[in-house]
C-alpha cells in the first residue's frame, strides 16, 4: 500500500504542474504574462496560492516548447519574437508546407483527410466559443497530422518547432473582435479543396492562411502591448 501511497502523491503532484503550466499558457495567449518581461516561480506561485515547485517545473516545461527561457538567479523571460523573426517563421513555413500540401492532395486517401475533419470543426468551434487555448490546440493537431500524411517524420518535427516559436501571444483582444474565425474557418475550406484533388488551389490556400496568420501574429504583439498592466515581478 505504501508504494500506492507514493505513486499517487506523484500523480497529484504532476497534474497541479500542468494545471499550472495550462495556466501560464492561459496568461501568455491573454497577453498577462508579457514577452521580455521576467518572472520568478516564488511570485507566480504566491499568485496561484501555492508552492513554487510545480510552478518552476511549469515554467520548465514552457522553457522546453520555446515559451520561455531561464534567466540565471531571477526566473524565467517570457520568449519575445520580433518582427523580423515572424517573416523568416513564415518563409520557412510557406517553403515546407505549401508544396507538401500539394503532394498530400494527389497521395493521401479520401479517408485519411476526411479524418481531419473533426479537428477541423473543432477549432472552427473553439474560435466561436472563445476557447483560446482550445483554438491553438487543435490548431496544432489538424496541421501536423496533415502533415504527417506525407510520411516525413522530420518535416512535422521540424514544422512543430517552428510553431512553438512563433506562438501567438496577446489573442484575447483578437478573439473579442471576432478575427479568429475567419482563420478558423480556412483550414475547412482547405480540407475539402483536398479533397477535391486541386491540389494548385489547396497550395493557393495554405498560401493565403499561413499569410493571414502572420497578420494574425503581428496583431496579436500589437494588442499585447497595450493591454492589462504587467503582473508584479521580482
Amino acid at each position: 500500500m505504501g508504494h500506492l501511497k507514493a505513486r499517487n502523491l506523484v500523480t497529484a503532484h504532476e497534474r497541479l504542474r500542468d494545471q499550472v503550466a495550462h495556466a501560464l499558457r492561459a496568461a501568455l495567449i491573454s497577453g498577462e504574462l508579457r514577452p521580455g518581461e521576467v518572472y520568478s516561480a516564488p511570485t507566480l506561485a504566491e499568485d496561484f496560492g501555492i508552492s513554487a515547485t510545480p510552478v518552476r517545473e511549469a515554467m520548465l516545461d514552457l522553457a522546453r516548447e520555446g515559451l520561455v527561457e531561464p534567466v540565471r538567479n531571477k526566473g524565467f523571460r517570457i520568449t519575445e519574437v520580433n518582427e523580423r523573426d515572424l517573416d523568416q517563421y513564415t518563409e520557412i513555413r510557406t517553403l515546407i508546407e505549401v508544396p507538401t500540401v500539394g503532394r498530400i492532395t494527389k497521395t493521401a486517401s479520401k479517408a485519411d483527410l476526411e479524418a481531419l475533419r473533426p479537428i477541423a470543426e473543432e477549432i472552427v468551434r473553439a474560435a466561436h466559443d472563445h476557447d483560446l487555448i482550445g483554438y491553438l490546440e487543435a490548431d496544432r493537431r489538424f496541421h501536423l497530422s496533415l502533415l504527417a500524411l506525407s510520411g516525413n517524420d522530420r518535416l512535422v518535427e521540424t514544422v512543430g518547432d517552428l510553431r512553438k516559436r512563433s506562438r501567438l501571444y496577446g489573442l484575447t483582444a483578437l478573439d473579442q473582435r471576432g478575427e479568429l474565425i475567419p482563420s478558423a474557418q480556412e483550414h475547412l475550406e482547405l480540407l475539402e479543396l483536398m479533397l477535391s484533388g486541386d491540389a494548385e488551389a489547396a497550395e493557393q490556400c495554405m498560401t493565403r492562411h499561413l499569410g493571414h496568420v502572420r497578420s494574425l501574429w503581428a496583431q496579436g504583439k500589437t494588442d499585447g502591448a497595450d493591454g492589462e498592466p504587467t503582473p508584479q515581478k521580482h
